[in-house]
């Protein structure tokens, strides 16, 4: 268990890790084959896991 999982936190994880993984994938497919598209999906999901953290940091004050 991480340190500073709390309960707030802790149903968001596994979701969290799977949507980096997700941006890596985009990144990579992105790196091979120039298709935009995939470059556009990875930066929405960045900003979705950013707005998200943001939501989970106001959840837990």
């Amino acid at each position: 268990m991480r340190e500073w999982n709390t309960p707030v936190r802790a149903p968001w994880n596994v979701l969290i890790h799977q949507m980096l993984m997700a941006i890596d994938r985009h990144g990579e497919l992105y790196r091979q084959t120039g298709n935009g598209w995939h470059a556009a999906k990875a930066q929405e999901l960045r900003e979705y896991v950013a707005e998200l953290k943001t939501w989970i940091h106001q959840q837990e004050n």
